[in-house]
């Protein structure tokens, strides 16, 4: 499982509201997940020459934007609130 994120997954608030990449982040982690994070860096509208790993995303999703969660099959979820909402419905097996 990958969790594409912009240049982090900060937990603490920024500007008043909590970061959708860290959001989808410690949802993941509530879940039982322990995703490889990969930072993409650049943003969403920028030119793709700009920006090779949002490439991936693209290619994952359909859209640039992150957070863009891989999961281990193969499919693509994009979007904090999606990716939000499949690992609360989808917690990990225990181990």
């Amino acid at each position: 499982m990958k969790l594409y994120v912009c240049w982090g997954d900060w937990k603490r608030p920024m500007f008043g509201h909590k970061h959708p990449c860290g959001e989808a982040h410690q949802a993941l982690l509530d879940a039982g997940y322990d995703p490889e994070v990969v930072k993409v860096y650049g943003l969403g509208p920028l030119p793709m020459w700009m920006q090779p790993k949002r490439r991936q995303v693209v290619d994952l999703t359909g859209s640039p934007w992150v957070p863009a969660l891989e999961l281990d099959d193969g499919t693509g979820i994009g979007d904090s609130k999606a990716i939000i909402a499949w690992a609360q419905a989808n917690p990990a097996p225990a181990a």
